[in-house]
């Protein structure tokens, strides 16, 4: 957990926001670090956390927790975590072997069918069956790896919608979502039906915080790994986003984060 991003953020595991979309992006770089951040302050604050494992599998995220403090197979055994491994689960499927998930991959065999299941197996996974738990949390470590299975992006889109209106409406919990964008310039025109940028400006007209992860166009640099834009976006009448600009580095047990031009590297 990042001590500086939750300061950046003006939260905390005993003080955070309720019915929050968390978009986080990148390009050029790998964020995949700050779903390792959000994945362990949500279980750190006590929430009831659905995890779609579509890239990296269990134990990867375990052998990374733990340098962080989080031991996410007690998590998972006392059904504070429920996982899906969507790799070695969606393998399983296309091999016609059956799983308690295997419905959930029927958009594989069938495109038109959709991400309804995909959704029930959400819904079913963050409602406690006991009042032990916080307030549900959905965590999606490449939401735009749908795409290359065939998902279109309205299905992605409706997905996104209904997972907001039932986990950060009614429930009041949250969402944080995770979109690798292709291209190398945001503004760069996209000729592509169903790519991630697509996706990536529809999911960002839904959320209500953004961090974009983006590297420095100057190349590698073992001080400064990148840098992530910050924008909370206005959800009431007239209000305004914000945009906050910070560079960071990821450590063996964290990140740094700092303004643009402040780190040690460059003073």
């Amino acid at each position: 957990m990042f001590g500086e991003l939750n300061s950046i953020l003006n939260t905390s595991p005993d003080d955070f926001t309720r019915g929050e979309f968390t978009l986080v992006s990148d390009r050029q770089t790998d964020a995949s670090f700050l779903i390792h951040h959000f994945l362990s302050f949500y279980l750190r604050a006590g929430c009831r956390v659905c995890f779609l494992g579509l890239v990296q599998s269990f134990s990867h995220y375990s052998s990374v927790s733990q340098r962080i403090g989080v031991n996410l197979a007690q998590a998972r055994e006392k059904g504070q975590l429920i996982f899906l491994e969507g790799l070695k689960e969606s393998l399983k499927f296309l091999l016609h072997k059956e799983t308690e998930s295997a419905s959930v991959y029927h958009f594989l065999r069938d495109s038109d069918a959709g991400l309804r299941e995909l959704y029930k197996f959400v819904c079913g996974s963050v409602v406690a069956e006991s009042e032990d738990w916080g307030p549900p949390v959905l965590l999606v470590d490449d939401f735009s790896v749908l795409l290359s299975l065939g998902v279109s992006v309205e299905s992605a889109l409706d997905f996104s919608h209904y997972c907001k209106a039932t986990i950060c409406s009614a429930l009041q919990g949250s969402m944080v979502m995770l979109v690798r964008c292709e291209g190398e310039d945001e503004e760069e025109v996209d000729n592509d039906e169903e790519s991630s940028e697509r996706l990536m400006r529809g999911l960002t007209h839904q959320c209500s915080l953004t961090l974009n992860v983006q590297g420095l166009s100057t190349g590698y640099c073992k001080d400064i790994h990148g840098q992530v834009e910050v924008c909370w976006r206005g959800q009431g009448y007239r209000q305004q986003n914000q945009r906050k600009l910070f560079q960071y580095k990821v450590h063996d047990k964290g990140a740094s984060f700092f303004a643009r031009g402040t780190s040690n590297a460059v003073l």
